[in-house]
Order: structure tokens, then C-alpha cells, then sequence
């Protein structure tokens, strides 16, 4: 589960009182605000695939309908196209916090605008499930970055010995309301009414609200300011450009539409092709920026491999929650040890396996590390990428044994969601080190946003494929997107030494 984006904020003082684990009080507000965000995230996340799939081709005799009926593939490209667009959308959030509404406000919205996209997914039909969708993606961006922020301003600079440890908590939140959320809303969602689910998510998200609006006077002052506000003329000149695109793409769907050509490929196309071109063009950008010193642009082509491996990483990884959890959905038992559940309780193996496993993995690098045997950065990316493909050429035996209808025990998926969790230990945490450490001076608020986009690309790349036909489930294409990701390791391993070099003093 990819964390949240953290941002350094300017100084600012510590919290007057320590409460909550020894932390500033304020901590408690922004970890019960993300856990009930996360809730929501979460829980809508664990109904979408199998909602899309029911009534449709590739659902399961005994799913309930009620859902859109979609095929696969089609499934696939929206889940994938959503999850892209809330890690694009966490760039603009981030800058509307710094330059426009200050992070304490941006979040406000940010909820708010969650809560009624979860309402609207509440409401039956499709067009109001897109309209939904699209507003939990934009108010998801929005609140990504910011959240964050506000952590981070609630310790007395990078330094603050308390700073790791409050981070820490924070993201145990995310992993709560992670685990909680399939259970609940999932269970509600599959077993009795879709939209009642939906309208769970958005009575999480409405508690998480108001516990921030409460809590908001435990938050550094400095939260409700914003740190670098547009000039009058710059916001002129924004509001010009951003009525103008509106304008633009509201002549040209209403062309579209209204001569009958409408389709659904329509939208899906040039969002997966935006989620591609985009951090591309801003990678670029970064590297060809003239400012950059000598040391700085070489970092740079080092960090691109990164990002690249990272972006094949994502790519098969997110398919847990739609080509996995499909499969799971419709070829796997529903009961266990004679205990029957809902199909999205597999959404919960991820953030339980994170729990259990991230004090083992730090420990055993620090172990490692006393004996001077602790992997380098490289190799642990390297390994993360060998592991995501191992987990899905051990995929390929559930899938070839269902091949005649036979359905396969539910500990086939718990296998493959802990194989994936080892790897995204390796590749997430490694992530967010690395592009804080190896970020060029003049990027170092914005590079975290450009690690996120990693896993916009990833999962475009996983929408244009659903979107060209391609069936991910076929176990043809599950091998080769297993052999794509170990050779990418084995790549990065064995030129570990070339970049390496191009890390320069950063370890």
C-alpha cells in the first residue's frame, strides 16, 4: 500500500503538549483524520472491481447483482485509470495547498469533496458512479499531500528526534482504516447492498471530517497559511488557462455526444495516455533543467531507473485489487476451514501483512546493518521487483488449475498478497528514502509528488493495455508480465554498479 506523500514545511514549533505517545496532540487529530479517510479509500476500493464484474460476462454465478456488468477488461482499464488519476491529482493538491488555500483548508475541502463522491456512488446508475469516482479521486489528490504536510509541521524542523517516530504512527492509520474497511464496508457492499457500502464509505469519511474540524485547534498555526500565495496577476493568469481547457474539452465531448460517437474509451484513452505522458514530460523537465548542477543532473539519471523499476512495479502489483481480486472474485472458494466470507475481505490480507511484517523487515536491515551485510538501496529495489514477478508466476498455478472450472482454495491469493507485500517492503519505504535523499535542491518539495508518479504510470500502462484488449487474467500474459518484472531485478542487479555511480555521495 503506497504511503502518503510527506513534505518538509518551513520551521515550525513544536506542539505545546505531548499526548498521544509522547507526540504533539495534533498528531492525534491528523491519525484518526487519515484513518477514517482511509476507511473510506479503502473500503470503496475493496467493492469496485467486484461491483463493475457483477450482472456482467466474467462474474461469478453466485455475486449478487445490482452492479454494472461489466467485462474484465473493461474492469480492469477503470480501476487502473482511477487509481493513476489520485496519485496525478496529488501533485495539484499539493501545489493548491502551498499556493492557494494553505494546507489546513485544502484538507477541509479536500474531505468534503470525498464524502460527496462517496454519496454519489451511493446513488444507483452509471452516470452517477463515474461522476462519484472521478470526485473520491480528486478529493483523494487533494488530501494526499497535504495531510501529510501537517504531520510534519507538528515537529521543530527535519531534526526534531520525535519527527521519524510521529511519521511512523501516522502511517499505521492508513493501515488500520486499510485492514477495518473490506471488512465492514466490503461485507455491507457485496452481501447486502452495493450502495449502502458506497454510503458507508462516505459516513467514514464524514467522521474523519469532523474529528479534523475538531481537532483543528491542536495543529501547528502555521497550517492555515499559505506558504507561497499567487500574486493577483498569476492568479489571473491560472484561472485564464484553467477556463480555457474547461472550455476546450466541454465544446469538444459536447461534439462527441451530441453526434452520437460517445463512448466510454473516450474518457478512458487520453486519461491513460495523460497518466504516461505526464511524468514523462515532468521527468524531463526536471532533467533538463539548466540550474541543475553537475552532481545534481547525474543523481538524476540514476533516479530515472528507479522510477522506471518502480512504475514496472506498480504496474502488476495494483492488479491485486482488480485482475487478483476478479480471479478471487469468481475462481476461488468462498469459504475457508468451513467458514464462508466476502470475496473483498482479500483487500485486508495487504495492510495486516504490513503490519506484521514492517518491524521485521526494518529490523532485520538494522540487524544486517550492525554485521555490515545490509543490502544497498539498489539491490533492495532489485529485489522487490524479482519479488512482485515471483508472486505472479505463482499466480499462474491457481489460474492454470482453475482452467476447468475447478475453484481453488482462498490461501492460493493469501500466498500471492504476501509474496507482493515482502516486495513492496523492499520497493516503497527504499522509494521515498531514495527520492528525498537524491532530489535536486530546486525540486525537493516537488520530487515526492514525481515518486508518486511512479504509480500513475504503472497503472496507466495496466488501462491502456485493458483498454487495447489485452486479457490480463490469461496466464500467457500473467507469465509474461512475470518474466518483465524479474528481468527488470535481474537488470537493476547487475548494472547495481552504474547506478551506483550515478548516486554519487548517496547511500
Amino acid at each position: 500500500m503506497a504511503p502518503s506523500l510527506t513534505k518538509d514545511s518551513p520551521s515550525a514549533p513544536a506542539g505545546p503538549e505531548k499526548t498521544f505517545f509522547g507526540h504533539p496532540r495534533g498528531l492525534a487529530t491528523l491519525f484518526m483524520t487519515e484513518m477514517w479517510e482511509r476507511f473510506s479509500f479503502y473500503g470503496m476500493r475493496a467493492l469496485l472491481t467486484i461491483y463493475l464484474i457483477s450482472g456482467g460476462p466474467d462474474a461469478s454465478k453466485g455475486l449478487q447483482g445490482g452492479g454494472l456488468g461489466m467485462d474484465l477488461a473493461t474492469t480492469t482499464a477503470i480501476y487502473s485509470i482511477y487509481l493513476s488519476m489520485v496519485y496525478l491529482l496529488a501533485m495539484p493538491g499539493g501545489w493548491l495547498g502551498d499556493r492557494v488555500w494553505g494546507p489546513r483548508k485544502t484538507v477541509t475541502i479536500a474531505a468534503c469533496t470525498i464524502m460527496v463522491g462517496h454519496l454519489t456512488l451511493a446513488l444507483p446508475g452509471s452516470g452517477t458512479f463515474f461522476a462519484g469516482l472521478a470526485l473520491v479521486a480528486l478529493g483523494s489528490g487533494l488530501l494526499k499531500a497535504n495531510i501529510s504536510t501537517m504531520v510534519g509541521q507538528l515537529y521543530d524542523g527535519p531534526d526534531d528526534p520525535r519527527r521519524d517516530g510521529g511519521f511512523t504512527i501516522f502511517y499505521m492509520g492508513i493501515n488500520i482504516g486499510a485492514f477495518f474497511a473490506p471488512l465492514i464496508i466490503g461485507t455491507v457492499g457485496e452481501t447486502y447492498s452495493w450502495h449502502l457500502g458506497f454510503a458507508l464509505a462516505a459516513v467514514g469519511m464524514g467522521i474523519g471530517l469532523v474529528t479534523f474540524l475538531f481537532g483543528t485547534r491542536h495543529l501547528n498555526p502555521a497550517s492555515s497559511r499559505v506558504p507561497t500565495p499567487l500574486s493577483r496577476e498569476e492568479r489571473v493568469s491560472w484561472l485564464r488557462k484553467g477556463m480555457t481547457w474547461l472550455l476546450i474539452a466541454a465544446v469538444f465531448y459536447g461534439v462527441v455526444g451530441l453526434t452520437g460517437h460517445f463512448t466510454l474509451n473516450w474518457a478512458m484513452v487520453p486519461l491513460t495516455l495523460a497518466g504516461v505522458v505526464i511524468p514523462a514530460g515532468v521527468l524531463i523537465r526536471i532533467k533538463r533543467d539548466k540550474d541543475l548542477s553537475a552532481v545534481e543532473q547525474t543523481r538524476m539519471s540514476g533516479y530515472i531507473w528507479f522510477f522506471v523499476a518502480a512504475a514496472v512495479f506498480w504496474m502488476i502489483y495494483d492488479q491485486g485489487g482488480s485482475t487478483i481480486q476478479a480471479f478471487g472474485t469468481t475462481k476461488a472458494a468462498t469459504e475457508l476451514f468451513g467458514i464462508g466470507f466476502p470475496t473483498s475481505w482479500y483487500q485486508s490480507l495487504n495492510p495486516v501483512f504490513i503490519m506484521a511484517l514492517a518491524p521485521v523487515m526494518a529490523w532485520l536491515w538494522l540487524w544486517l546493518n550492525r554485521k555490515g551485510q545490509e543490502p544497498t538501496t539498489v539491490v533492495k529495489f532489485a529485489a522487490g521487483l524479482v519479488l512482485i514477478g515471483v508472486s505472479f508466476f505463482f499466480f499462474l498455478i491457481p489460474l492454470l488449475m482453475s482452467g476447468g472450472g475447478t475453484l481453488v482454495s482462498p490461501m492460493w491469493l493469501v500466498g500471492i498478497y504476501l509474496i507482493q507485500t515482502v516486495g513492496e517492503l523492499c520497493v516503497s519505504p527504499v522509494g521515498l528514502s531514495v527520492t528525498t535523499k537524491m532530489a535536486p535542491a530546486k525540486y525537493a518539495s516537488q520530487m515526492m509528488g514525481v515518486w508518486f508518479l511512479a504509480v500513475t504510470a504503472g497503472d496507466s500502462v495496466t488501462g491502456l493495455l485493458s483498454i487495447a484488449g489485452v486479457d490480463l487474467s490469461k496466464s500467457g500474459v500473467v507469465a509474461l508480465e512475470a518474466l518483465l518484472a524479474t528481468l527488470a531485478g535481474v537488470a537493476v542487479y547487475m548494472y547495481r554498479k552504474k547506478v551506483r555511480a550515478l548516486m554519487g555521495d548517496i547511500h
